[in-house]
C-alpha cells in the first residue's frame, strides 16, 4: 500500500496543467491503441452458401454464426456480418427433406464438421461454404460473391444446373 500512497502524494503535488497533460496523454494513448487494435483485426465477413446436394439445407452455422438455408442444388444466399476467426471452423448444418424424400423414408439430420480455416487476405470479406454429397464441406475465402472454388467444383455446378432444369 505504500507505493499507492506515494503515487497519490506525487499526483497531488502536480500542478493542474501537468495533471491535465497527463490525463490527455493517457486518454490519447488509449484512443490510439483502440485504433491500432481495430486496424489489425480482421473485418467481419459474410457467409455465402453453395448447396451441391440433392437435399435442402434447413439451416447452417459456422462457429455459431448463422448462415441461412439453401434449396437442393441451390445457393447464392448470404448472411452478413459475422466475426469468423480461429485456426479451425465448426460447420453445423441441418439437412432437410423434400416431400418425395419423406416418402422414401429420409428424415431430417443434424451434422457437424470441424475444418481448417482456409487462408484469408485482409480484403476477403466472404466465406464460401460448399455443401457436397457424402456430407462433405469445402470452405474458401474471397472478396467477391463468386467462389474461388468454382473451377475446381465445376462438375457440381454442372449437376446443379442440370437438376434445376428437370
Amino acid at each position: 500500500m505504500s507505493w499507492l500512497h506515494s503515487l497519490q502524494t506525487r499526483w497531488r503535488a502536480l500542478s493542474p496543467l501537468h495533471k491535465g497533460l497527463l490525463q490527455l496523454l493517457f486518454w490519447g494513448a488509449l484512443a490510439v491503441a483502440l485504433v491500432i487494435w481495430q486496424a489489425l483485426r480482421m473485418p467481419g465477413a459474410a457467409l455465402y452458401v453453395h448447396n451441391h446436394t440433392d437435399r435442402p439445407i434447413f439451416s447452417y452455422f459456422v462457429n455459431d454464426s448463422w448462415g441461412g438455408n439453401a434449396s437442393a442444388h441451390g445457393g447464392g444466399k448470404h448472411t452478413c456480418c459475422w466475426r469468423i476467426e480461429g485456426e479451425t471452423l465448426k460447420v453445423e448444418w441441418i439437412l432437410d427433406v423434400t416431400p418425395e424424400q419423406i416418402e422414401q423414408g429420409l428424415e431430417e439430420e443434424t451434422l457437424s464438421l470441424e475444418l481448417p480455416n482456409p487462408p484469408r487476405r485482409r480484403t476477403d470479406d466472404t466465406l464460401h461454404v460448399h455443401f457436397l454429397p457424402g456430407d462433405q464441406v469445402r470452405l474458401a475465402w474471397s472478396d467477391a460473391h463468386t467462389s474461388p472454388l468454382r473451377e475446381e467444383l465445376s462438375e457440381f455446378y454442372a449437376r446443379d444446373k442440370e437438376a434445376k432444369t428437370r
